[in-house]
């Protein structure tokens, strides 16, 4: 698996949204099940507890974390199987997210949208978001694992110079 970034900066009228995107051969439905359904979740992510849906807030545990700790999810919007809305709470922030699954053919792209008010921590937040979504790619291929020294500090400049371009 390459550990080459992937993501991309948008200026927004609220401030950025980091975006990264996956091409994953399987159908739309596969690959909703993969970042909503929590044993699978659990693979790559964390297991989440609670009752689903818009307008609620469920409990995700960040597995791969360092003391795997729990923070509240909460949902804004969900449109299965294509559109998922949802913020974050950890002790660090408020992490306010947009993912978008689309079909091509025998493939389906998932684009990840990570809003930001500010670049602040761009380099780290970036590195982590290839590490999970490459832990996704993996989980469903059923390959190892990668390992987030992988992924940082080696991908921080290229984010931080996101901000600049």
């Amino acid at each position: 698996m390459t550990t080459t970034p992937t993501g991309v900066l948008n200026r927004t009228a609220e401030g950025y949204n980091l975006v990264l995107t996956r091409t994953v051969r399987a159908p739309v439905e596969d690959v909703w099940a993969s970042v909503t359904e929590p044993d699978r979740t659990a693979r790559w992510f964390g297991p989440w507890q609670g009752e689903a849906g818009p307008g609620k807030t469920v409990r995700v545990q960040m597995a791969f974390e360092e003391q795997a700790p729990w923070c509240d999810l909460r949902i804004h919007a969900c449109d299965p199987p294509r559109h998922l809305v949802v913020a974050m709470t950890d002790s660090a922030d408020d992490w306010r997210m947009e993912l978008n699954l689309s079909r091509t053919g025998d493939t389906t792209e998932l684009s990840l949208a990570h809003r930001l008010a500010t670049t602040d921590g761009i380099g780290e937040i970036g590195a982590g978001w290839e590490y999970y979504l490459d832990m996704l790619i993996a989980s469903r291929e059923d390959s190892p694992l990668p390992s987030f020294e992988e992924y940082y500090p080696a991908q921080k400049a290229y984010f931080e110079n996101l901000k600049e371009s």
